[in-house]
């Protein structure tokens, strides 16, 4: 995980033809840019968060006319979770786009922000910082804008959980509070209660109908709302956040493969094991060991 923080004039620009390796987060705090992705182009400004997917080439500039854009980036590998949070947000190429966030939790991200940088720099053998993430002094200025921070690489295991954690905080903010451009605002609150149904208990025998009724809709009605909002069917949200619920269970505990399919909703490890494999390229029993190498 890489954290840093920008404040670039006219002229700043970076392009990535084979796209990025990990995942990238940008959080404007003032000023605007242009991101173009995947085939897809779209403007960031103040209280704009974007996520960019990997493997797609990319390309981020200071927006014509915006004088600067001064913006938080972090390069990461996200949780299995986070992909139920930003799926009403999603807009092509692999993007997602987190629109309008409210000022009042501005401050709140910034500090999140902060605390990631320092925490990317801490070591087991010294105290953890604390607080207040205080912003540090400007770095030189010259050029067209400059860094006003220094990135910082979390390598350390426990620096790279804590500025996780700094992430997911910055994420749960944004998802929570702001609603997706363009789309009406009861289909988007009733998508977003049925994306928590599905989160909070993804191995329950969820269904369509089930699902249309605890949002008061009919069957045809929430599944064309549902797709329309998050840009995939119901059935594939449950299926996705089964196996995203699965890969936790196989990274966090000891139960076999046929205990992880049943805790996860799927009717046969065979059907797990099929539905895994399609969503990280290897079987489960596979996905463990490369996680647990072996060892002596």
């Amino acid at each position: 995980m890489i954290v840093g923080h920008y404040d670039k004039g006219p002229g700043y620009a970076t392009r990535r033809p084979g796209g990025s390796p990990s995942r990238l987060l940008l959080w404007t705090e003032s000023g605007a840019g242009l991101v173009e992705q995947g085939g897809v182009s779209f403007r960031v400004g103040a209280g704009d968060l974007a996520v960019l997917g990997s493997g797609v080439a990319q390309h981020y500039r200071v927006s014509q006319g915006a004088g600067r854009w001064r913006f938080w980036w972090v390069h990461f590998q996200p949780r299995a979770a986070w992909a139920a949070w930003l799926g009403p947000h999603a807009v092509g190429g692999g993007c997602h786009v987190v629109a309008g966030v409210p000022e009042a939790v501005h401050e709140r991200i910034g500090l999140a922000f902060l605390r990631a940088l320092q925490d990317a720099r801490w070591t087991p053998d010294a105290p953890p910082p604390t607080g207040p993430w205080a912003p540090q002094a400007e770095a030189g200025s010259g050029g067209r804008g400059g860094e006003a921070r220094v990135p910082a690489v979390a390598s350390g295991g426990a620096a790279r959980e804590l500025v996780m954690g700094a992430v997911e905080e910055v994420l749960v903010l944004a998802t929570a509070t702001a609603r997706p451009e363009g789309r009406g605002e009861e289909g988007d609150e009733r998508a977003r209660r049925a994306l928590a149904i599905i989160a909070a208990e993804p191995g329950a025998p969820h269904s369509v109908a089930s699902l249309a009724r605890a949002v008061a809709l009919s069957p045809s009605r929430f599944a064309h709302l549902f797709a329309e909002v998050t840009g995939q069917t119901p059935m594939q949200a449950v299926r996705g956040a089964r196996v995203r619920h699965a890969a936790s269970l196989l990274e966090v505990t000891d139960m076999d493969v046929g205990q992880v399919a049943a805790a996860s909703g799927f009717v046969s490890p065979f059907h797990f094991s099929r539905a895994f494999k399609k969503e990280y390229g290897l079987p489960p029993r596979d996905y463990r060991a490369r996680l647990r190498p072996a060892t002596g």
